[in-house]
């Protein structure tokens, strides 16, 4: 394991006093296990800290080591039996595992057979990155490039294991109140030498989050190490600015535009950024994963030292985001008006014959 400073945190003035913040928890009515509730003898849960379309992550007590807590992701009883996500859920089990970095979310090795699939992990006192963006807006240039510069560290040594994270966002970065960094979720993870991941038509969980995808991921083109660099790109520009980069009223007109266009030159929404700090974010954010960082270490070593940047003007040649139609850039739209003129033909055809039938030709 590398050697780094005790806390990583420390200078960071938005991570001072940290807060333990947990989302509400929505309640449900689906089965699932209650807080009380052991699993297989050994993890006491206590209570849910969150609740996505999959799984449950709960807080549990270990009884193999009473003294420190640990956080457990159940997957909802209705998609234990989908062989499809039962494999993912295998494998970000087994990716997680094999990841050993002071950046990067600990798994609890468990031995023996479970009672039903179950992760175990760490326990995490602190927030996410997302909700630290919602409290301030906008990020301390300087706090912004050192956090990303932390996140760096953890994909050098992901990606030397061969594993590419395809997920990385504000929520899947936390910040712990003991001054250290993690990043989380390997659910959509690839690695070198996993089962590889079908992704069917149309958006779905597995592609990654919409407002942080690369380009590569909207087209389905193939993903790289390079892949994440965009969207850690596309975090660093949101804690910048306090935006996400492509906004727009719903994911797929977003997803088009990446795919087509530019984001708008960081400085244009925050005059207070240096010139550097929108170089280094558009450097990342290139549409030609060629012409992005090519390694974690080339990425970090701008932003431990902005000042040392060129600026080679990219924010004078962005492309504004044009319409393209396609089944990948845009599945639903195109689907539906596949779909319309389909029926546009039937109804024609329909009014043909009943002419004929009518007037005899």
């Amino acid at each position: 394991m590398e050697n780094i400073a005790v806390s990583p945190l420390a200078g960071v003035t938005c991570c001072e006093n940290l807060p333990e913040h947990h989302e509400p928890v929505e309640a449900t009515y689906a089965p699932e296990l209650k807080p009380g509730f052991v699993l297989d003898g050994r993890f006491r849960l206590v209570k849910a800290l969150s609740r996505s379309g999959m799984a449950t992550i709960y807080k549990a007590d270990d009884a193999l080591n009473p003294e420190r807590p640990v956080a457990v992701k159940v997957p909802h009883l209705k998609l234990e039996s989908d062989p499809g996500f039962y494999s993912r859920f295998q494998r970000e089990e087994e990716i997680g595992s094999r990841l050993d970095h002071p950046h990067i979310l600990k798994f609890v090795p468990l031995n023996g057979a479970k009672s039903r699939p179950y992760i175990v992990t760490e326990y995490l006192s602190g927030c996410t990155l997302s909700y630290l963006i919602w409290k301030h807006k906008r990020l301390p240039e300087r706090d912004a490039l050192r956090i990303a510069s932390l996140i760096c560290e953890a994909l050098q040594h992901m990606h030397k294991q061969g594993v590419v994270h395809r997920d990385l966002k504000p929520s899947n970065i936390m910040l712990c109140c003991d001054g250290t960094i993690r990043l989380m979720d390997f659910g959509i993870a690839s690695a070198a030498n996993s089962a590889r991941i079908t992704i069917g038509g149309g958006f779905s969980p597995t592609m990654g989050t919409p407002d942080y995808m690369s380009p590569e991921q909207v087209a389905s083109t193939g993903t790289d190490e390079r892949t994440d660099f965009y969207s850690l790109g596309a975090v660093l520009f949101e804690m910048l600015t306090g935006v996400i980069p492509f906004q727009a009223d719903n994911p797929w007109v977003a997803m088009n535009n990446r795919v087509t266009g530019d984001p708008p030159a960081p400085r244009s929404l925050n005059p207070d950024i240096s010139r550097e700090a929108e170089e280094i974010v558009l450097h990342a954010m290139r549409r030609d994963p060629a012409e992005r960082y090519q390694t974690a270490e080339a990425f970090k070593a701008e932003l431990d030292a902005p000042e040392e940047v060129v600026v080679t003007g990219l924010c004078n040649r962005l492309e504004k985001p044009r319409w393209k139609f396609g089944m990948q850039t845009t599945p639903v739209l195109a689907g539906t008006l596949v779909g319309l003129g389909f029926i546009s033909l039937q109804v024609l055809a329909f009014m043909v014959l009943r002419h004929v039938l009518v007037h005899g030709r």
